[in-house]
């Protein structure tokens, strides 16, 4: 390994990890907030809002620069930035972008000057509220951007810290309640984590003499038997699932949406929900092909139960913040379920509708931000008849909330449409359930429009509500040219995901083969591989398996079959 700064020209996705950083720091030498928010009107941002969306818009040009430079047709990493970082322990400093997380990176970069721009709401204590925000995105950048596994978890670990001080500062009344929660479950999933990259790097220097944390050297190089992938696999996709969060591990969302900010929910939902199943995209599938292939039955499943279950107890919400919450479970679920399908057409589409939920989910949370700061109340019967009083608050709502169930010309019906298709072709049962979210959510989304937006007018209660203003509609109006952009003319999107998605699958089946093969060795006929096991042949327990007892062997004879099948199609 290259011990020089393989920076190439310019470090481009180092300068885009940290420029955040950088605002932060800034906005820490600046005059006292209160000095410097003295005689700020209704337009007027003050200087610490002006700082944090100066850094945040230069990184999003940064983001640009990058997805003009990025060559959609090259499925490997690009941009890659490595430099040795701790040579005793084998970490290194292992930058990389590539189909899959080059639009995750762009939403992130996109949606951060429109939460400082909604940041109005946050009265006391603003800059600090805006550090947190910027060291945040400095944290989700370098997650998305990391190909070493221990500087993957050093910034997944610190996405933690300033979502903790955002939501258990500037929360709303239970936000020490929320805030625990939403600690304790992230923090036993990424110690979960934490010894199983341990267990897995410790493998791997048996085998090679290497000590490395590099994803790319481990990928399809360390051998595990097919209990140790299972045990690993599920130590990763709890602390994975947990982020996702995939139901029965969502409970600490919907608090944790409600009492949070603006701006926290709108990245919560936008971003942070999207890293849990990132980490199933590049670490825990890459890694454990025979554990993914056999637990991705059951993620299915309960990607699925999650999509029914979070849009009935949306549909049974009072809170309409808390209904927008429950609502991404059951969109987040549809990602799930396209993912470990495992074929080009549903995991691009997976990947697509990511894009979608943080734009469409996103806008609705700001909306509900716009309704809470006037009324300060998000009780669904406290309003009524607002589209008479309010019509472009009542018009953007509708666009959002069409978008939210997927109507077709919005980009909501794009990825699901992708996501339906594909899953079908693997899990014809589950995908048919799917679809009753889809009915669902039309249901509650435009029960709750009708119950907000028409029927009787309170003029005693709303007779003082304003529509939007300058500054909300310049938040809202990104995202509403997106909805209407990504639905009806995707190719520039999908183009960039498809190609490295299709390798991505691809690779994912012939490591699955490869790793089968050497856990269950059989003598195979001269000419060719063996894709499919006869049924007639009986299962034949490999050395690895008999000698090895923290799993059943009936769960290894199963797992063993679930590849095969999977193999076969």
């Amino acid at each position: 390994m290259d011990e020089q700064l393989l920076f190439g020209t310019f470090p481009l996705l180092t300068t885009l990890i940290f420029l955040p950083l950088l605002g932060a720091v800034t906005l820490l030498f600046l005059p006292g907030e209160r000095s410097s928010e003295q005689g700020e009107g209704e337009g007027a941002l003050g200087l610490p809002v002006v700082v944090a969306l100066f850094f945040s818009a230069l990184t999003f040009l940064v983001s640009l620069v990058l997805v003009s430079r990025f060559d959609p047709e090259n499925t490997s990493y690009q941009f890659q930035e490595q430099i040795s970082w701790i040579p005793s322990l084998g970490v290194s400093y292992i930058l990389g972008v590539d189909g899959i997380s080059i639009l995750l990176v762009l939403l992130t970069t996109f949606l951060m000057p429109i939460i400082f721009l909604a940041s109005k709401s946050v009265r006391e204590g603003r800059r600090g509220y805006l550090f947190h925000m910027l060291a945040l995105e400095t944290a989700m950048l370098g997650t998305l951007l990391s190909l070493d596994l221990f500087l993957f978890y050093v910034f997944w670990e610190l996405m933690l810290a300033p979502m903790y001080f955002i939501i258990g500062i500037w929360g709303g009344k239970r936000r020490i309640y929320a805030t625990l929660k939403f600690v304790l479950y992230t923090v036993v999933g990424s110690l979960l984590m934490l010894v199983a990259l341990f267990s897995l790097v410790w493998s791997y220097a048996e085998q090679s003499g290497e000590v490395t944390f590099a994803l790319n050297e481990i990928v399809g190089n360390v051998q595990l038997s097919v209990e140790e992938q299972l045990w690993l696999f599920a130590a990763f996709a709890l602390a994975f699932g947990i982020k996702v969060p995939i139901f029965p591990f969502h409970t600490w969302l919907p608090d944790a949406h409600v009492e949070a900010p603006t701006g926290g929910s709108v990245v919560l939902a936008g971003v942070l929900l999207k890293m849990g199943l990132y980490g199933f995209i590049r670490i825990a599938y890459p890694l454990f092909p025979e554990g993914a292939s056999f637990f991705g039955p059951y993620l299915a499943g309960l990607a699925v139960i999650g999509i029914v279950y979070g849009a009935l107890v949306a549909w049974a919400q009072h809170d309409i913040k808390k209904l927008v919450a429950y609502s991404s479970v059951s969109h987040l679920g549809y990602c799930v379920l396209g993912f470990v399908a495992m074929n080009t057409l549903a995991a691009t589409g997976s990947i697509y509708q990511m894009l979608n939920h943080g734009i469409s989910t996103g806008a609705l949370f700001l909306l509900v931000g716009v309704l809470y700061d006037r009324k300060h109340t998000r009780e669904i019967s406290a309003y009524g008849g607002l589209a008479g009083k309010v019509p472009l608050f009542a018009f953007l709502f509708l666009v959002f909330t069409l978008s939210s169930i997927a109507l077709p010309l919005t980009n909501g019906f794009v990825g699901e449409f992708l996501i339906l298709a594909g899953s079908y072709q693997q899990f014809p049962t589950l995908t048919l359930v799917a679809v009753s979210g889809v009915i669902l959510g039309a249901v509650y989304m435009l029960t709750l429009y009708m119950k907000t937006m028409f029927g009787e007018f309170h003029e005693e209660r709303n007779g003082d509500l304003t529509d939007v203003n300058s500054r909300e509609l310049m938040t809202l109006a990104p995202l509403f040219v997106l909805v209407f952009v990504m639905g009806v003319y995707p190719a520039p999107f999908l183009g960039m995901i498809e190609p490295t998605v299709a390798q991505y699958v691809k690779d994912h089946h012939e490591r699955t083969m490869t790793s089968q093969n050497r856990s269950n060795p059989r003598a195979l006929p001269s000419g060719g591989i063996d894709f499919a096991r006869s049924p007639e042949t009986p299962e034949v327990e490999s050395e690895t398996a008999k000698a090895s007892s923290g799993v059943p062997s009936v769960l290894v004879s199963t797992a063993q079959e679930t590849l095969v099948q999977q193999v076969s199609s």
